[in-house]
């Protein structure tokens, strides 16, 4: 039987997805076809609202490729430059909690979710440091970190192999919010109970208009704005939060 490197749990509408290949969680085959099987997995049931992904252990939230599994490169590079995007354009929010290093691979998989929220720990470091190998990042870096922290930020960070600490990625835009260690997975939680209270076909549509406009362009985005304002108009969570709103009390939207 294949070691669990991935650990997927259900709780309230929550999947919680943790990378559990110590001791610095990077990613094998292995490691990437489990979380690969994981992901299809929360991505069809209906009844998740949104996905946590966290890494195991005290130190390291992923610190990208195993190099030791090297032979198998050409095919966990693929498989997971395409599961990074999957999770780039994925129609239920997502939300990383850094509970580590962050670092070439992991960091490119923290980049791609919706939410960011890190461990406020000194010695924990984020960064795409692949330059120093002779190689750049390959699993959508070049791509997303300037995205959240501009061109000459993302260069300086990427040509010299920079990494940055928990307030210094806050800072620069790179995570939403920093929280003592202990506090970590109770924020998470949190903001997790939150989404899940939000409309989830409209939440859906959201995220699909949002993919599609950064990956297709502006006027595929507003397309699929369009036809998600179409396709929730006849759902009961629309008649729902009409009523709630009319009756002056909080809506219960139940993803129908």
């Amino acid at each position: 039987m294949d070691e669990e490197r991935i650990i997927l749990e259900k709780r309230e509408h929550v999947a919680y997805v943790t990378i559990n290949h110590p001791p610095a969680n990077t990613w094998d085959l292995l490691t990437t076809e489990q979380f690969q099987r994981a992901i299809q997995e929360v991505e069809v049931d209906s009844d998740v609202r949104v996905v946590v992904i966290t890494g195991s252990g005290e130190k390291f939230f992923s610190a990208g490729f195993d190099v030791k599994d090297v032979a198998n490169a050409h095919k966990t590079s693929p498989m997971a430059r395409g599961l990074w995007t999957r999770i780039d354009r994925f129609t239920k929010p997502v939300i990383a909690a850094i509970n580590g290093h962050a670092m070439g691979g992991g960091l490119e998989l923290a980049l791609c979710c919706h939410f960011r929220i890190m461990a406020e720990d000194p010695s924990f470091s984020l960064g795409l440091t692949e330059l120093n190998l002779g190689i750049i990042p390959g699993w959508g870096g070049t791509q997303r970190l300037p995205r959240l922290v501009g061109r000459a930020r993302a260069l300086d960070m990427i040509l010299f192999s920079k990494t940055v600490d928990a307030n210094q990625a806050l800072e620069m835009g790179l995570v939403d919010k920093i929280v003592p260690t202990e506090k970590l997975m109770e924020e998470t939680n949190s903001l997790a109970q939150r989404l899940c209270e939000r409309p989830p076909i409209a939440v859906q549509w959201v995220l699909k208009a949002m993919g599609t406009g950064l990956y297709e362009g502006i006027e595929q985005g507003l397309q699929v704005e369009a036809d998600g304002s179409v396709a929730v108009r006849n759902t009961k969570d629309r008649e729902e939060g009409f009523k709630a709103f009319l009756e002056k009390r909080k809506p219960v939207f139940r993803g129908e």
